[in-house]
């Protein structure tokens, strides 16, 4: 089995972004004083804790503390983003998009976890764009609907579109949540087995892939789409995506992992110094780091800094190359006198994951360095949460804590660690 793996980081580089938050302050420094583990600064940051099934935010992890809170995305307005780049796309062709002639756009869809609150507002912003959605009890439905080459589904409808002066048909042909053998989820390797048995089934009627991400949907460019030219959207705007851009790779959408894990260090530094928890975010600190409140927002019921989505496309990409490159404007070093170095354990909940682990995990690496964190970061398995808290042997060894869970339900697993 694997028990996933440490990281040990003793500061390296910087960098950061901007907000306009009104969040609480923190009370007093908590530095030199003798904090039981229960009350240290933790962020729960890209898997918000909530319930799987209906989204329901989970109130009791976000104020575990009154030093707690959630750094992610706006996910709903990323995936209107991603959804409007795919409508776009296919209102701005010509006939031969319908690759087999049938009067069908067929698409299908890569998804990444169904009972993750992320995957399913892409999974619905995509369906609504197309006009395949279904709702029920008003929200769009978010499940796999498997093989749908009739169009019979009750998940999905068929959608239409104005193409050169003619009707199509929009089909949600098959999706599903790509899921490896031993269940982890986001499986890039998974999509590429999917595309290979769609395109023996019905390859020719593919004219369209969406993606949760942009780790399955290049690999399923890669198998497939790349060599028979069919478009590919995915999420994440992660290096090796952007690049594939020239190659015939649609677009993506950044989620900003640049403001993200900016968020995630700074707030608990703020914690930790005991100062207001929006400094060097929406206003500057002593030296001079802030965020563009273009780029974030703060969810006071939520606890939630939010960053803002970017579409990348053909258009604009050869800006976005670099993901990994820190946010200009929060890359001033913090003075070592004023801000004491502090131990913070983090943890990734999968090496799988291209966006956390190739993206996400350098840029924490730049700012740990900048914000005098030294930072031990723990890799998951994405599948058993005990591969990441079997390596937390004693919190007392740590100042603050960044959690990554694995399922957005299990915060309460992380709480009773802390609480013991």
């Amino acid at each position: 089995m694997n028990f996933g793996k440490k990281i040990i980081i003793p500061l390296l580089l910087a960098g950061m972004v901007t907000s306009s938050a009104c969040a609480e302050t923190a009370s007093n420094s908590m530095t030199g004083a003798n904090i039981s583990n229960k009350d240290k600064p933790v962020v729960w940051f890209n898997r918000q804790p909530s319930n799987s099934e209906t989204g329901e935010i989970d109130y009791d992890a976000i104020t575990f503390n009154k030093n707690v809170y959630y750094v992610g995305v706006d996910m709903e307005q990323g995936a209107t983003l991603q959804g409007e780049m795919i409508i776009k796309y296919i209102m701005g062709r010509d006939a031969s998009l319908d690759r087999n002639g049938d009067g069908i756009i067929g698409y299908v869809l890569a998804i990444g976890d169904t009972g993750h609150n992320i995957s399913a507002a892409r999974t619905r912003g995509a369906r609504k764009a197309c006009g395949t959605a279904v709702k029920k009890d008003d929200v769009i439905i978010p499940d796999a609907v498997g093989i749908n080459l009739d169009g019979s589904s009750k998940i999905v409808t068929d959608g239409t579109a104005t193409i050169a002066g003619k009707d199509y048909i929009i089909r949600e042909l098959a999706s599903k949540e790509m899921t490896s053998p031993d269940g982890a989820t986001w499986n890039a390797d998974a999509a590429g087995v999917a595309i290979d048995e769609w395109v023996k089934l019905f390859g020719d009627s593919i004219d369209v892939i969406i993606s949760n991400n942009d780790g399955m949907g290049l690999k399923m460019f890669d198998n497939w789409a790349h060599s028979n030219n069919v478009p590919v959207f995915g999420y994440d705007s992660n290096g090796d995506c952007v690049a594939a851009i020239k190659d015939g790779f649609c677009g993506s959408v950044s989620q900003r992992a640049d403001v993200q894990a900016y968020l995630t260090l700074r707030i608990l530094r703020n914690c930790l110094d005991g100062v207001d928890v929006n400094t060097g975010i929406g206003v500057p600190d002593d030296v001079g780091n802030v965020l563009n409140q273009a780029d974030f927002y703060y969810a006071d019921r939520e606890r939630a800094f939010l960053a803002l989505n970017l579409a990348v496309t053909n258009e604009n990409y050869l800006a976005h190359l670099d993901p990994r490159a820190p946010y200009e404007e929060v890359s001033h070093q913090l003075n070592v006198n004023e801000h004491p170095r502090k131990k913070v354990w983090l943890n990734i909940y999968s090496t799988e994951d291209d966006f956390l682990s190739q993206t996400y995990q350098p840029l924490l690496q730049q700012y740990a360095y900048t914000l005098n964190l030294d930072l031990t970061i723990v890799i998951g398995n994405g599948y058993d949460e005990s591969s990441i808290t079997s390596q937390l042997g004693d919190p007392s060894e740590y100042d603050a804590f960044a959690i990554n869970m694995i399922k957005t339900d299990d915060a309460q697993i992380y709480m009773d660690l802390l609480s013991k």
